[in-house]
């Protein structure tokens, strides 16, 4: 497992990109924080391949309620990545399973 951050080190109802630890992934992580849960997914929009954030750690719509493709305006939910509207309404963003123990988060898969 890679240790990749706090818990705390993201702002609750948002998000934060990090570099992701495998070699053969060439995209950051995103990391979702919600409470003490958070989710991860690879920076790639599954309609556009592009990454989400139009600009650093800029991944969340205004109210925090979705995560938001700025290429094309795209809405994934938070804890599933399930794109809810926009052009891949229906397809998701590829998960990446992370493990949080005495509030740090690693990357395990």
């Amino acid at each position: 497992m890679s240790h990749l951050c706090l818990v705390t080190d993201i702002k609750d109802g948002q998000a934060k990109a990090f570099p992701h630890p495998s070699a053969t992934e060439d995209r950051d992580l995103i990391i979702v924080r919600r409470g003490l849960n958070v989710y991860g997914y690879v920076n790639r929009c599954p309609h556009a391949g592009t990454n989400l954030n139009w600009q650093e750690d800029e991944f969340m719509t205004d109210d925090e309620n979705y995560l938001m493709c700025f290429t094309h305006g795209a809405l994934f939910e938070p804890d599933t990545g399930k794109c809810v509207a926009g052009p891949c309404a229906g397809a998701g963003l590829s998960e990446v399973k992370l493990e949080v123990e005495n509030g740090k988060v690693y990357y395990s898969g």
